[in-house]
């Protein structure tokens, strides 16, 4: 069964999460909800995700929009009339234009079908995106998450989640992982929704914007 929120789920499932989780409630008393934070199961929301990797949101967003002043809406097509100089311009490194000529090849050659995605379950959305080259786990995870709005992903690749899970649950810098996503066990199906919760506390406490 594929699991989905949306706008008619997405706070009666956050509070059901504060009902179940006392930090989680703390959160949600002091911020209010989250922003549903979702985004469209396109080629230019997988090229976003790809500039946020490893880098601040402020960097990947200045990228993207340097890249759409430049071209639009960003396309298969588009990238591809691109040269690698005009992509350095729009702050792509080295690494970032081959993983997008990677991606924009799948798509182009229909080896990768978004609209296909959107009904396949969980691990096969991730066993065929992990098959491109710099689409790694965050990046199927975000994708899930924001694009397919999957309700049960907690990207632990992700280093804000990671650091207000540990500012929220009074955890060691040492933890481990395999410790985290034990912490996060309870939250199932519904860890998507208490990632966002974790984000909205980091990005208030951090007073940082995120675009659509």
């Amino acid at each position: 069964m594929i699991r989905r929120f949306d706008a008619d789920n997405f706070y009666r499932l956050c509070d059901q999460l504060g009902k179940k989780d006392a930090d989680l409630k703390r959160i949600l008393t002091e911020h209010g909800h989250p922003k549903m934070w979702v985004r469209p199961n396109s080629f230019q929301t997988l090229i976003l995700t790809i500039l946020e990797q490893q880098v601040s949101l402020a960097a990947a967003y200045a990228a993207f929009n340097r890249l759409k002043i430049r071209i639009g809406t960003v396309t298969p097509e588009k990238i591809s009339g691109l040269s690698d100089a005009e992509l350095k311009d729009c702050y792509f490194t080295r690494q970032k234009i081959v993983y997008a000529r990677e991606l924009t090849e799948a798509i182009r050659s229909k080896r990768i079908r978004l609209r296909a995605l959107h009904h396949q379950p969980d691990e096969i959305v991730r066993e065929q995106l992990i098959e491109l080259k710099g689409i790694g786990h965050w990046t199927i995870d975000v994708y899930l998450m924001h694009a397919l709005r999957r309700t049960d992903l907690f990207p632990l690749g992700d280093v804000a989640l990671v650091n207000s899970l540990k500012r929220n649950k009074r955890l060691p810098d040492s933890i481990s992982k395999e410790k985290m996503l034990h912490i996060a066990e309870p939250w199932r199906p519904n860890r998507t929704i208490a990632a966002m919760i974790l984000w909205h506390d980091y990005m208030n406490r951090r007073k940082v914007k995120v675009g659509d």
